[in-house]
C-alpha cells in the first residue's frame, strides 16, 4: 500500500521535531514480531529511511526478528518521543529490500559497524563478551578497510496498512488520528483516548 502524502507529511514533520529534541535516537522504533508459536517479541531498531513505499530498517536476516519475519511477515512498530508526548504506531507487513539497496546502505555504515555486522551471529549465544570482542578483533584484522556486505544482512521495509498519530494532551484527553488503508485509498478517523 502506497502511503498517502498526508501521512508522509505528518510523519516527516513529527520526526524532524523529534530530531530537534534527540538528534541521536529520534529514529528509534520498537518493532514487534511473532514467532511460530504465536509468542510476540519486540526490540528497538533504527529507522533508516521512509517514503511512499514504507519504513525501512536494516538487520541480520538470521537474527531472532529475521527468523520470526520469515514465518510471519506481519509486524507492528511504534515510535515514542516523551519530550513532545507523541507516538506513531504502524501496522503492516514486512518485505526485504532489494539486495542493491542493502549493499548500498551497508557501504555507507561506519567501518567498525560493518565489521560488527559481518562477524556477529546475531541473537545466537556466545560464551562471554570477551569472546565476542575477540571475534570482532579478528574480523577487523581480517577485513581491513574492505568489508563486504554479508549475504544474510539487509533491509526490511514495513508496508503499512495502518498508521496512528497520537498526541498527548492534558487530563489524558489525547488526540488520536488513525489512518487505515482500504484498497488503494486511506481513510482517517479520530479515536477517543
Amino acid at each position: 500500500m502506497i502511503l498517502s502524502s498526508e501521512i508522509l507529511q505528518q510523519f516527516s514533520q513529527w520526526l524532524a521535531q523529534a530530531k530537534e529534541k534527540d538528534p541521536t535516537y529520534h529514529n528509534g522504533m520498537s518493532v514487534a514480531t511473532v514467532d511460530a508459536n504465536g509468542q510476540p517479541s519486540n526490540r528497538i531498531v533504527l529507522l533508516k529511511s521512509f517514503d511512499e513505499a514504507g519504513f525501512t530498517f536494516f538487520t541480520n536476516y538470521d537474527s531472532r526478528k529475521g527468523d520470526e519475519i520469515s514465518h510471519n511477515a506481519k509486524v507492528a512498530a511504534t515510535f515514542w518521543w516523551s519530550e513532545v508526548q507523541r507516538q506513531i504506531r504502524i501496522v503492516g507487513v514486512v518485505k526485504k529490500t532489494s539486495r542493491e539497496e542493502s549493499v548500498d546502505y551497508f557501504a555507507y555504515r561506519p567501518l567498525l559497524s560493518q565489521v560488527a555486522a559481518a562477524v556477529s551471529d546475531q541473537s545466537q549465544p556466545i560464551d562471554s563478551f570477551e569472546a565476542l570482542q575477540a571475534q570482532f578483533d579478528k574480523g577487523a584484522e581480517q577485513y581491513g578497510e574492505q568489508v563486504p556486505c554479508p549475504d544474510n544482512w539487509g533491509g526490511y521495509r514495513i508496508e503499512a496498512h495502518e498508521v496512528e498519530f497520537w498526541q498527548g494532551k492534558d487530563h489524558r484527553l489525547h488526540e488520536r488520528h488513525l489512518y487505515q488503508a482500504d484498497g488503494d485509498q486511506w481513510h482517517m478517523s479520530i479515536l477517543q483516548p
